[in-house]
């Protein structure tokens, strides 16, 4: 049975160590440090009852609740770990290699019993995206993909094909986490002139799907479980956007469920989907897209906007372990800020900024996470630190200039094991950041330290004249001054009818074209807003009528106020 507590490992340079949790830090005494600078992946069971390692000679795994060695493998080639979902099971992948004794190969993935090193079965598998077996969340059916078929086994007689997913071309597939009845998404690449394929299926019954989502132009796709297993997302990707509008492709979402339910994901903002992420509780999702600032959005189980979190340089989304706190990032080529929300209650708890983080995991207790810099992504200022969910830094462990970082993980729990957290606003009591923090202040120059600055940026520059106006401006203004001659002319007459929806509309286009400036640059913004208004215009009249608008039509509607504020400002 796992501690008490839970601990976290650290990988890098010198070896792999244990370390307590907050709020002591120490390290863990019993557990006999590994120094081999070849230490290749290390990782938690599900359950946290092991722990396991390569180190380049061979595979180890240790009890957590007494960190004495249960079994040893002698593995050197092994480069990554996989635990099954119960930690019954622990599965290695190392190299394919062939030799001349052997020019088949030698068969590369292997299953072994964790309590006791027990190997059960070898496999071949030859590329290590997608090497992982996939279980069943009971751990009762084992798969894995053979030339796009997909093939079952039962753990018990693992040796022997019980089940497969035969002659439908899966180039990619996912079971759901939950228990029986069991669930697999398959995506079917489409041929030249066909759509490609989502298509859903309750174990075993692979003849006809429950639910199948047509798609075009799919590169790859990526597939989001919730916990409960009661819904599907998947998100198709393009890797080069033929309209040349975003460097990062083009991005959509699909929504399938059990129930033979399926629908697309409308999103309020142009721009790639950053990330997706299910909440716990497996009732909301949320997902940041669309050119920076990204938007944040929190969706129900009927891809309803149920709650916007603005706009912001944000990327990343990490839920704590119950739900009950979300957490917004912006790393990598972004500066690190992170917002922290209460989910239920839709309240910001606080903001705070984790500079240079390449790695963020949540404590199972769910009150606490970690970040990290780590090689070989940033090989200068590595080290970790504890956060309390309130943004107080509780714990900073920086690296040697000489050694690097590369890996840091918490210890998992069952489910149960500890109570959410209640949320508190407060901010707990924490310690100062030894990294020196950027300057706010404007630069100066050395010879300018100390002495009180008398002058203005740009004083010696003489002020624009009022008369000078560019040739874009004086078109302008001729334009205006016709339109209101118009204007004019048009309101002389006084027709006995009611306008027609055409009047109405001409009407609106005359209105809003007394919104003018002689700025070019605000003549655009002007121009965009007239375009969005006369949009929503035509929509609401569609609504009149009668017609069902759709989701983003009708956050386009909401947004009308909004536009005239931002058109009457352009205007002054």
């Amino acid at each position: 049975m796992a501690s008490a507590a839970p601990v976290v490992a650290v990988r890098g340079s010198t070896g792999i160590s244990i370390h307590h949790g907050p709020p002591n830090y120490e390290l863990i005494s019993n557990f006999k440090r590994e120094d081999s600078k070849s230490c290749k992946c290390m990782l938690f069971s599900p359950q946290g009852e092991y722990f396991a390692w390569a180190n380049g000679k061979k595979v180890t795994i240790v009890s957590t609740s007494t960190w004495e060695v249960l079994a040893e493998m002698d593995r050197p080639r092994v480069c990554t770990l996989q635990f099954s979902p119960k930690g019954t099971y622990l599965m290695t992948w190392e190299t394919f290699a062939v030799s001349q004794e052997k020019p088949e190969g030698t068969p590369n993935l292997n299953i072994y019993e964790s309590a006791t090193g027990k190997h059960l079965v070898a496999f071949e598998q030859k590329k290590q995206t997608g090497w992982e077996p996939i279980w069943t969340g009971d751990e009762t059916l084992v798969s894995r993909s053979v030339k796009n078929d997909v093939l079952f086994y039962k753990p018990e007689k693992i040796n022997e094909i019980e089940n497969r997913i035969a002659n439908q071309r899966v180039h990619q597939y996912s079971i759901s986490p939950a228990g029986s009845p069991y669930y697999v998404l398959c995506y079917v690449p489409g041929k030249q002139g066909q759509p490609s394929l989502g298509k859903l299926f309750q174990y075993p019954k692979f003849d006809t799907p429950i639910a199948c989502k047509s798609f075009f132009q799919a590169d790859k796709v990526d597939m989001y479980w919730n916990k409960k297993g009661t819904g599907v997302l998947l998100m198709t990707s393009v890797e080069v956007d033929k309209s040349g509008s975003s460097y990062y492709g083009k991005q959509t979402l699909h929504f399938i469920t059990p129930k033979g339910e399926n629908s697309i994901v409308q999103l309020g903002k142009e721009g790639p989907i950053h990330c997706v992420a299910w909440s716990p509780q497996s009732h909301e999702f949320c997902v940041v897209y669309g050119f920076m600032p990204a938007k944040a959005t929190l969706f129900n189980l009927k891809c309803e906007p149920v709650f916007e979190l603005g706009s912001g340089p944000r990327n990343s989304i990490y839920y704590n372990p119950y739900g009950n706190i979300l957490l917004l990032g912006g790393f990598g080529n972004l500066p690190g800020t992170v917002e922290l929300w209460e989910a239920p209650a839709r309240k910001l708890i606080n903001k705070m900024t984790a500079a240079d983080t390449t790695l963020l995991v949540w404590s199972p207790e769910g009150t606490h996470f970690l970040t990290a810099t780590t090689a070989p992504r940033l090989r200068m200022c590595n080290g970790f630190k504890m956060w309390h969910y309130s943004g107080t830094l509780l714990y900073e462990r920086p690296w040697n200039k000489q050694e690097e970082l590369w890996e840091v993980c918490w210890q998992n729990f069952p489910d149960g094991t500890f109570k959410p957290p209640l949320i508190s606003y407060k901010p707990v009591e924490g310690i100062a950041p030894t990294q020196p923090q950027a300057s706010k202040e404007v630069y100066r120059p050395p010879v300018a330290r100390g002495l009180t600055v008398n002058f203005k940026l740009h004083e010696d520059e003489t002020p624009p004249q009022q008369s000078q106006q560019s040739k874009t401006a004086l078109k302008l203004k001729k334009k205006r001054e016709a339109k209101k001659a118009a204007k004019a002319a048009q309101h002389d007459q006084s027709p006995e009818r009611p306008p027609t929806t055409g009047a109405v509309n001409n009407g609106l286009k005359a209105h809003l074209e007394e919104f003018t400036t002689d700025d070019p640059v605000k003549m655009k913004k002007i121009g965009r807003l007239r375009s969005k208004l006369m949009e929503i215009e035509r929509l609401k009249e569609q609504q009149k009528s009668g017609r069902q608008l759709e989701i983003n039509q009708l956050e386009k509607i909401k947004k009308e106020d909004q536009l005239l504020s931002e058109l009457r400002s352009l205007s002054l």
